[in-house]
């Protein structure tokens, strides 16, 4: 009898990769993003809701993602010294691209 081979068998103890939503806040690098994904956390002592931001290096390899845009981020394995998510998809177009998608204004007429 032949026994599966090790790889074949999916390995327990993975487990299922963290996602975030978050905002672009840069995309001034190549296929990177620096994404900023907000929490709430209670204060510690009183109780109150209190934001909390985090800013995640994101691989974009096709570039897609533009600054404002709301995206799915996944955790990966490291793809650089900062790099630790990737991109999954955008949710949501960001404001600056949606008004440059419609076109751009009408010329003023020349005056003669």
């Amino acid at each position: 009898m032949s026994q599966p081979t090790p790889a074949a068998q999916p390995r327990p103890d993975r487990r299922r990769r963290q996602t975030e939503l978050g905002v672009v806040a840069s995309d001034k690098m190549n296929k990177t993003r620096r994404v900023v994904v907000e929490r709430l956390v209670p204060h510690d002592k009183y109780g109150k809701l209190m934001k909390r931001r985090t800013v995640c290096h994101v691989h974009d390899e096709a570039g897609e993602s533009h600054v404002g845009d709301l995206v799915e981020i996944m955790e990966t394995r490291p793809l650089s010294k900062l790099k630790r998510w990737r991109l999954v998809r955008i949710v949501r177009k960001g404001a600056q691209q949606a008004l440059a998608g419609e076109g751009e204004a009408p010329a003023a007429p020349a005056a003669e």
